[in-house]
């Protein structure tokens, strides 16, 4: 599960980029600006989702190029991957594997890929949605028709929010039948993402100390575990909901609580460095699950990560990534930060 070849047209500041790519290290070296992070930003477009930036597809596209965008990676097995948008249709993303048109969602049954960037180091500070898309993310590389379900569920959530805010009462009997979709999809979304909560949280136990913070982990979703009773609970809220403008129960208001597994404390009361080490802890076995269940690591994404590293630290977590089997796209300012790195990672520098 790697990339061998990734070609960028057209790509935030690239409007060019061809690079072929091994196994293993593939580092991005270079000052700010250069475009590193946007190299990453285009590897995480190949799952479904917004990519590690979130943003919006307009915004991606290159000033003063033809207008779109396009991706393509070829992968280990002679898999073509192409994505991107057309200038008549900027924010409508387009997916082809192997040359056919297939839905983005499909991307899961391909790829599975993980980032950490500077952003996510207040992940526990902030509110609940960053955690929760990085929980999507990590059920995403071991169950690709999570995808599928949320988006499904995402769908009908918002048709109940537009009928709820009409002027108009909108049909009881509709709003049951979009319920019910909604119901569908949310059990399978909860299962999927206990069940990777619940591992996750055995196998990080498992692996005691180290180098890096064990986090502890758990699941805060008090939702009903059964499509009935989640109809029955949307059908009592509609009030409240149309009042308030939005759905404001179900699986889309859960929360993954993280605590410093040796001393207890809450993950938004560890330090800067302490977060940091409980978010690598939790991607490093969630790796090792992922090459276990799939017989292949997820490729990961790594922005700045070593920076903020001691020598020693830096050093542990690139043998970690070593022995982890995982394509690694990592990136830096400096060529002194990836001095321990193996002797066959790739070098890229980017000016």
């Amino acid at each position: 599960m790697h990339l061998t070849r990734l070609t960028l047209t057209d790509f935030r500041n690239h409007a060019g980029f061809d690079v072929t790519s091994a196994p293993g290290f593939m580092v991005l070296q270079g000052p700010n600006g250069a475009g590193k992070t946007n190299v990453l930003e285009a590897v995480s477009l190949l799952v479904p989702g917004r990519g590690l930036r979130r943003a919006a597809l307009g915004e991606m596209a290159r000033r003063d190029g033809a207008g779109g965008f396009a991706i393509s990676a070829q992968l280990a097995g002679d898999v073509q991957i192409g994505t991107g948008t057309l200038a008549t249709a900027p924010e409508r993303r387009r997916l082809r594997i192997n040359g056919a048109a297939a839905p983005i969602n499909s991307l899961a049954e391909w790829l599975s890929v993980l980032w950490l960037t500077p952003v996510m180091d207040r992940i526990f500070m902030e509110g609940t949605g960053g955690r929760r898309r990085f929980l999507d993310r990590l059920v995403l590389a071991l169950h690709p028709a999570h995808a599928r379900a949320s988006s499904q569920y995402e769908g009908a959530m918002r048709e109940r929010n537009r009928l709820l805010g009409n002027d108009t009462p909108a049909d009881p009997a509709w709003l049951d039948a979009i319920e019910a979709r909604m119901a569908e999809a949310a059990i399978p979304i909860a299962e999927a993402r206990a069940s990777i909560v619940t591992a996750l949280d055995s196998a990080i136990a498992e692996r005691g100390d180290g180098p890096f913070a064990a986090p502890r982990l758990a699941l805060v979703a008090n939702e009903p575990s059964n499509p009935e009773q989640l109809q029955q609970q949307w059908r009592k809220a509609r009030a409240r909901d149309a009042a308030a403008g939005r759905t404001l129960s179900g699986p889309h208001r859960c929360d993954m609580l993280v605590h410093h597994r040796a001393k207890g404390d809450p993950a938004a009361q560890c330090s800067t460095g302490e977060q940091k080490a409980l978010l690598l802890s939790i991607i490093l076995a969630h790796t090792q699950m992922v090459r276990q269940a799939r017989g292949a690591p997820p490729i990961l994404l790594l922005d700045e990560v070593a920076a903020h590293l001691d020598p020693e630290r830096r050093a542990a977590l690139f043998s970690m990534l070593a022995d982890s089997g995982s394509q690694v796209w990592i990136t830096g300012t400096e060529a002194a930060l990836f001095d321990a790195l193996p002797s066959d990672a790739q070098m890229l520098r980017l000016e």
